[in-house]
C-alpha cells in the first residue's frame, strides 16, 4: 500500500462515481459554510483514517458499512444529562471536539437521533457515582452532532476510546466505541476495531475528530 504522504493518481476512490450520500453531504456542507470557514472539522468520510481503508458495502452506496456494535462495558449509566459539552470546571486533559453525522442505511441523514456518550477521564478513571464525562444529545435537522470533551486516558487492557449509544427515533439502539488512530495499544486491545477509527487532527493545543454513524433508521430502505 502506498505511504499516506505519497501522491497517487489512480485510486479506487478517484474512480468511484459520485454517490447519493456524497451529494447529500456536499449539500449539508454548503449550508454550513460559515461554520467551516470558522475552522470547523471536515466531514468524517471526507478523509479516511490512515490505519485501514473502508470496505465496500451493499447498504450504503458511498462505501460505508453499518457502524459495527461493540460491548457496552461495565461503566454505562442511564439517565445522563443532556448536554453538548462534557467539560466542567476543573476538567483536566486535552480538549477534544468530535463532529459528524448519523446516516440511515440508504445514506439519508437522521434528524433527532440520540447519542449518549461516556468515557474515562484524563487519568483513565470513570465516574461511577455521578455523571462526570457523561452526557447525551440529539442530532439536528441535518443529522449532525458536535461533542466537546477531552481525550480519554488509558487504563490497563484498553486503548483510548469513547463509548457511545446511537439510536434513530423509534429504532434499536446501537452500542459501540470510537477509537483514535496511531495509538500503540490499538494493536494489543482485543476489542479494538479499525472500522471504528475516528479521523483526528491537531488543532493548536486541542484535537478535533470526526466520525459518521450509519444505523437502521426505519422507514423505506431503512
Amino acid at each position: 500500500m502506498a505511504d499516506e504522504h505519497t501522491p497517487t493518481h489512480d485510486t479506487a476512490a478517484e474512480r468511484r462515481p459520485v454517490s447519493r450520500k456524497t451529494l447529500l453531504k456536499a449539500t449539508l456542507v454548503a449550508v454550513s459554510v460559515p461554520a467551516l470557514l470558522g475552522g470547523g472539522v471536515a466531514l468524517a468520510r471526507d478523509h479516511r483514517p490512515s490505519d485501514v481503508p473502508l470496505a465496500p458495502t451493499p447498504f450504503c452506496d458511498d462505501g460505508d458499512d453499518p457502524t459495527p456494535p461493540q460491548t457496552e462495558g461495565p461503566y454505562f449509566k442511564p439517565r445522563s444529562p443532556e448536554r453538548l459539552s462534557l467539560l466542567e470546571p476543573g476538567t483536566r486533559g486535552t480538549r477534544l471536539t468530535v463532529t459528524g453525522y448519523v446516516f440511515g442505511l440508504t445514506c439519508r441523514p437522521v434528524a433527532h437521533a440520540l447519542l449518549d456518550f461516556w468515557q474515562a477521564d484524563d487519568a483513565g478513571a470513570y465516574d461511577n457515582r455521578g455523571f462526570r464525562l457523561r452526557g447525551h444529545q440529539y442530532t439536528d435537522a441535518r443529522g449532525a452532532f458536535t461533542l466537546t470533551t477531552i481525550v480519554p486516558g488509558l487504563y490497563p487492557g484498553r486503548t483510548r476510546h469513547l463509548h457511545v449509544k446511537v439510536q434513530a427515533p423509534g429504532r434499536p439502539v446501537l452500542t459501540t466505541q470510537l477509537y483514535f488512530p496511531g495509538e500503540p495499544r490499538n494493536h494489543t486491545d482485543p476489542l479494538f476495531n479499525a472500522a471504528l477509527l475516528m479521523n483526528v487532527r491537531q488543532a493548536g493545543p486541542a484535537k478535533q475528530a470526526t466520525f459518521d454513524f450509519v444505523v437502521d433508521s426505519g422507514g423505506p430502505g431503512r
